[in-house]
C-alpha cells in the first residue's frame, strides 16, 4: 500500500537506535524534492544526542515526544535562495518526502511545524548552532514505533469544485 494511504503521526518510539544508513535514506528523499526554480533551499540538522533532543522538546508544547525518541532532523532553509518567498512550500514538500520514505522503511515519525511561528524558529536556531543566514523550518521526529495507530480516510467529495 501507497505511503501516502498508511502514513500517520508517530509518537510513541522503542528504546531503540535508528541507524545512520536509514537516516541518510529519509535524507535522500527529502532532498528529492521539487523546488521552485530547483533552488533547494533546505539544510538538515540530525541529532541522536539525548541533551539536545530534551532541548528541542522545549521549543513547541507539541514536541514533548522528543524527550524519549532516538533521532531528529531539524529542516532549515537559506534567507538568500533565488525565490524566499517560495522557501517554505520547498521545505515542506521535503519534509512531506522524508515522512513518506519513514514509513516505507517501517520508522515511526511526526512533523512538527516551527515555522512561522518566530520564538519556536530562533529556539531550533540557537540549539542547532544554525548560521544566521538559515531559518528553522520544522522538526522530524523519527524512531521505530511503540504504537499502532491507522489512518483517517480524510476524502471528502464536497470539497472538490469542477468548473
Amino acid at each position: 500500500m501507497s505511503p501516502i494511504y498508511h502514513r500517520v503521526s508517530i509518537r510513541k518510539y522503542l528504546d531503540k537506535p535508528v541507524d545512520d544508513e536509514l537516516i541518510k535514506e529519509v535524507l535522500r528523499a527529502g532532498m528529492q524534492a521539487p523546488s521552485a526554480s530547483n533552488q533547494q533551499p533546505w539544510e538538515f540538522y540530525v541529532t541522536h544526542d539525548h541533551e539536545k533532543m530534551t532541548a528541542l522538546s522545549e521549543v513547541s508544547p507539541y514536541a514533548k515526544m522528543l524527550k524519549n525518541a532516538p533521532c531528529a532532523i531539524v529542516s532549515a532553509y537559506r534567507k538568500n535562495c533565488r525565490l524566499p518567498d517560495y522557501a517554505e512550500i520547498d521545505l515542506s514538500i521535503a519534509m512531506e518526502n522524508m515522512w513518506l520514505r519513514c514509513d516505507e522503511l517501517g520508522l515511526g515519525a511526526v512533523w512538527l511545524g516551527i515555522a512561522p511561528i518566530e520564538e519556536r524558529m530562533k529556539g531550533c536556531e540557537e540549539i542547532c548552532e544554525m548560521d544566521e543566514n538559515l531559518c528553522a523550518f520544522g522538526i522530524l521526529v523519527i524512531g521505530w514505533p511503540a504504537e499502532e495507530k491507522k489512518q483517517q480516510d480524510r476524502f471528502e467529495e464536497s470539497r472538490i469544485h469542477i468548473f
